[in-house]
């Protein structure tokens, strides 16, 4: 890197914090400092550049399933599923050493595999689990560190909103993207559940004694209600994977899903309805601006030559692989401690995304580990979107929730890098489609 280029990136990256430092817009920072490398860096017209990358961006086939798969989620959010979650999964773990804390993990990774956003997912749990799990007199921090860890499970198993952001940002396959999550996912499952019953062997005081004994016949009826749930699910993934509809056609049934999903509940109200259509337009309009911010400053990047000289840079240091991807994975960490996780994938994907191609990694692969890393982020003070969520469910200061989630930001370092040494985890499924 010549000292010329040296002094561009420095010049943006000081722009790109003092825009939010300020309080500007994300999208409308990225926007900023593009219009900056443009401006003084190169002599190429803005008004072009900016009309042409946006509207590449935005005016995408891919990008339809984005606010479907929101609106999706959003009905289903409104729509009382923590109940019948909770009455459907409660039985069936009274055995287990941990009890009921384990409705708070395989409720989220069910939520999550009909939502697609962190936030939603531990909302939803937790309004029934945690009173549920503080009235029968479960650890009340082991409960809330369960809640904040599994929610994270609703960016990694499909549909998940990130997953086609980043599939975006990088031009890979939404559907190879979504199997790739699946196993992950539920390692991730495992990992977490693992914890739950070592801990309540180690300290059984973390949880009640005593279960209530439960017939089969009464289990079979009381995970009735999670049938339709179970075959939306099916629908939706299944569609996908074999090939019956794409990943915007399965969203745009899934939508019809969570409405009759909805109706069945008999939360289906007009109230309701335009509700979850206002709450996926804001969302799905913020992303699309956020694309549309960073695919402009990605064409400033390209023309003032900055990502190639940066690759080249760091090329000539010869990273070992792992190397490379160890120093991300603190990036990414230490970046979710100020930025949320679409707006870090939309960042650092022009620069980030050649290198990990120049060493030889899979970009489906690397958008699995990348959203792990994010959801580690997800947990992670200060801005911790999962730790704002328990703390206004549960009134707990900010940083007891952040402590009572350490041992799972730990478990998800775990599953990173069990990830990273058996990558086959992300990529069989992925490749059974070939």
């Amino acid at each position: 890197m010549t000292p010329d280029q040296a002094e561009i990136a420095i010049t943006m990256v000081i722009a790109l914090f003092a825009f939010l430092g300020a309080g500007v817009w994300i999208a409308l920072s990225l926007v900023g400092v593009g219009w900056i490398g443009l401006a003084f860096f190169s002599s190429v017209p803005i008004e072009k550049s900016l009309a042409t990358s946006m509207w590449q961006t935005t005016a995408s086939w891919t990008l339809a399933a984005l606010p479907l798969f929101i609106w999706m989620g959003e009905i289903l959010f409104r729509a009382r599923l923590s109940e019948i979650l909770f009455r459907g999964i409660a039985p069936w773990v009274n055995w287990l050493p941990g009890r009921l804390m384990h409705v708070n993990v395989l409720g989220c990774g069910i939520f999550a595999a009909i939502c697609g956003s962190s936030a939603a997912t531990v909302a939803t749990i937790g309004r029934m689990s945690l009173p549920e799990l503080q009235r029968n007199g479960y650890d009340r921090t082991l409960s809330v560190g369960s809640l904040a860890g599994s929610g994270t499970l609703g960016l990694l198993i499909p549909p998940s909103i990130i997953m086609i952001v980043y599939g975006v940002a990088a031009d890979v396959s939404i559907v190879r993207l979504f199997l790739a999550g699946v196993l992950p996912g539920v390692m991730l499952i495992v990992l977490f559940m693992g914890y739950l019953a070592f801990m309540a062997i180690v300290r059984p005081e973390v949880s009640p004694r005593d279960a209530a004994r439960t017939s089969l016949r009464e289990k079979l009826v009381r995970s009735g209600g999670l049938l339709p749930v179970v075959a939306l699910i099916l629908a939706v993934i299944g569609s996908i994977y074999l090939g019956i509809a794409t990943a915007t056609e399965a969203a745009a049934g899934g939508v019809i899903g969570a409405l009759v999903l909805a109706a069945w509940t008999r939360s289906l109200t007009r109230k309701m309805f335009f509700e979850s259509l206002l709450s996926a337009t804001t969302l799905s309009c913020m992303i699309f601006f956020i694309l549309a911010g960073a695919a402009f400053l990605t064409t400033s990047l390209a023309y003032t030559g900055l990502p190639r000289a940066l690759a080249g840079w760091i090329g000539a240091m010869e990273l070992n692989p792992y190397a490379l991807i160890a120093a991300l994975c603190v990036l990414y960490v230490v970046l979710g401690c100020f930025i949320e996780g679409i707006s870090m994938i939309v960042l650092t994907a022009t620069v980030v995304l050649p290198l990990v191609s120049a060493v030889g990694f899979d970009l489906v692969w690397f958008g699995i580990f990348i959203i792990i890393v994010v959801e580690m982020a997800q947990i992670t003070p200060p801005l911790g979107f999962n730790l704002f969520v328990i703390q206004g469910l549960t009134g707990l200061n900010i940083f007891a929730v952040a402590r009572a989630a350490l041992p799972f930001f730990v478990l998800l370092l775990t599953g990173a890098l069990l990830l990273t040494i058996f990558p086959e985890i992300a990529t069989w499924l992925p490749s059974t489609m070939d």
